[in-house]
């Protein structure tokens, strides 16, 4: 657990999962130490939100949880990668598969995939 730097940043490092079957990068998101020994404990990820300033396990709203299937850590040890399978179909909090369902085409953002999910259905606040 100490190959982690979490020091070296604030205590926060990048998180990337990783769809682990197509290779699709599904989101990037940050842990702290305990984000890190509670994905490791329970096999399904747990992140740090800085908006809520706490730890959020993934599908805790939505139901779409991430299992980890294996964790990679870069040359630096500050950065984290999660091969997962996503479960429930959608990553992304605005209901695709992928949070990175936009690509940039000249000066434009073009979406360039469908959404799995109604973010107003899930997300009833």
């Amino acid at each position: 657990m100490n190959a982690i730097d979490f020091d070296k940043s604030g205590g926060l490092v990048p998180a990337i999962a990783q769809d682990a079957d197509s290779g699709a990068v599904l989101m990037l998101a940050w842990m702290n130490r305990e984000a890190y020994e509670e994905t490791l404990r329970t096999g399904r990820a747990v992140y740090f939100s800085r908006s809520r300033n706490r730890l959020w396990r993934k599908g805790e709203e939505s139901g779409h949880y991430q299992e980890v299937r294996e964790i990679l850590v870069d040359c630096d040890a500050d950065t984290i990668l999660l091969k997962v399978r996503q479960l429930g179909g959608a990553a992304c909090h605005e209901g695709y598969r992928s949070c990175f369902f936009r690509r940039v085409e000249g000066n434009e953002m073009k979406t360039i995939a469908e959404k799995v999910f109604d973010p107003k259905e899930v997300y009833k606040k």
